[in-house]
């Protein structure tokens, strides 16, 4: 009983696993921070495959927190990454980089160099281009110094000068009394805004993990989805025996881009390898080719597949529309009743070309509608003039 009360349980994904010592059991109506994360020693955290974290415990078991996660970028990680390809300079080297972003948005300060800063756009980076350099220029010293004391007291996490232009020393130093790091670019304004936006949305994309298999077919991102040992996996195998190709199995990192498309990816841990029940685990580009993988793929189409049921519900005329929500995006779903003797490889690849013959203009359940009412309304006049 000693060990017991020592090593508490917990339900994983894999069985029953214990915690190492040190745990304590949380305060009963406590309140947990919004990304609460165990630190117990001996626990990493990984990403699980509902819609957020997960804890992965010694021996490999995990259980899974259903969190969706709103990265941030240090300054120092974007210096290191965007250094070569933007050409990037430090001006302030002893200014820490440990300072993070968080809003994948640039602004110019504008009037904040006027000292209007009513409206200022906090946790965005800065960027003073030509405009910008030549009002400083034409301020007095005693001015100029106010000006940039003001703008530098600011909240932002870094200022980046494009076009290579000269920096008066006035704004290296207000930006080390306020400990603002200061960059500077040799492209232009337009140029910088252009290809930094681009890294940062994708950097601070709002992410989850879906439990599911991503499939690329005809060129469509199809998201298989349903409960475990239905044969999510064993349907994907089969389209990538049929020349499709694999994006992820068992767990799919997704990602929002702007505000309606949604970028699936697999784990860096398990990237394009498959748990096949009773085989065990493949690699799919090893057994099938380079041809057989995709790194990521846009998420268009949810095919959630489902126990056939008597008692069920489905859509037998493709009217009526389903939708799934993920990050805030909106996507067309498809339930596909699974019994035995089913073809559900062929149904799939039905779906994704039945998703592309819409997004062309032609809809076969509607069309088939309007053809049928058509049909029936000679039938329905007939009968209406019949008095008899």
């Amino acid at each position: 009983m000693g060990s017991r009360r020592s090593w508490p349980t917990v339900r994983s994904a894999g069985g029953w696993a214990k915690r190492p010592a040190g745990w304590r059991r949380p305060i009963p109506g406590a309140a947990r921070p919004a990304r609460w994360r165990p630190s117990w020693p001996g626990w990493q955290t990984v990403e699980g495959p509902r819609s957020g974290g997960g804890v992965l415990v010694p021996g490999g078991r995990a259980f899974y927190l259903d969190v969706v996660s709103q990265p941030s970028l240090p300054i120092q990680t974007l210096f290191d990454t965007k250094r070569r390809t933007l050409g990037l300079e430090c001006l302030t080297p002893d200014v820490s980089l440990d300072g993070l972003c968080l809003d994948p948005d640039l602004s110019s300060p504008g009037l904040a160099l006027a000292g209007f800063v009513d409206r200022f756009p906090d946790g965005r980076m800065q960027v003073l281009g030509q405009t910008e350099m030549a009002y400083l220029a034409r301020l007095d010293a005693p001015v100029l110094k106010d000006r940039l004391e003001t703008f530098m007291a600011q909240d932002f996490p870094a200022a980046f000068v494009t076009k290579g232009q000269e920096v008066p020393p006035e704004l290296l130093e207000a930006a080390r009394r306020h400990g603002r790091p200061v960059f500077r670019a040799p492209q232009t304004t337009k140029q910088f805004f252009r290809r930094m936006k681009a890294y940062l949305e994708v950097a601070l994309a709002p992410r989850t993990t879906i439990h599911g298999s991503l499939a690329d077919v005809y060129g469509v991102g199809l998201l298989f989805v349903g409960k475990s040992g239905i044969g999510k996996s064993e349907c994907v195998l089969d389209l990538v025996e049929r020349g499709h190709r694999l994006v992820a199995d068992d767990l799919v990192m997704a990602s929002r881009r702007g505000n309606d498309v949604l970028i699936g990816r697999g784990h860096e841990l398990q990237k394009h390898h498959m748990e096949i029940r009773g085989v065990g685990i493949i690699d799919v580009a090893a057994l099938f080719g380079i041809r057989a993988i995709r790194q990521q793929k846009r998420i268009e189409v949810v095919v959630q597949l489902v126990q056939w049921s008597e008692a069920g519900s489905y859509d037998r005329t493709g009217l009526d529309r389903e939708e799934a929500e993920y990050l805030g995006v909106r996507l067309p779903r498809v339930r596909v009743p699974l019994n035995p003797g089913k073809n559900i490889t062929v149904i799939s690849e039905v779906v994704a070309m039945n998703h592309l013959l819409r997004y062309s203009g032609v809809d076969s359940a509607r069309r088939f509608d309007q053809k049928l009412r058509g049909a029936l309304l000679p039938v329905g006049e007939y009968l209406e003039e019949d008095y008899e």
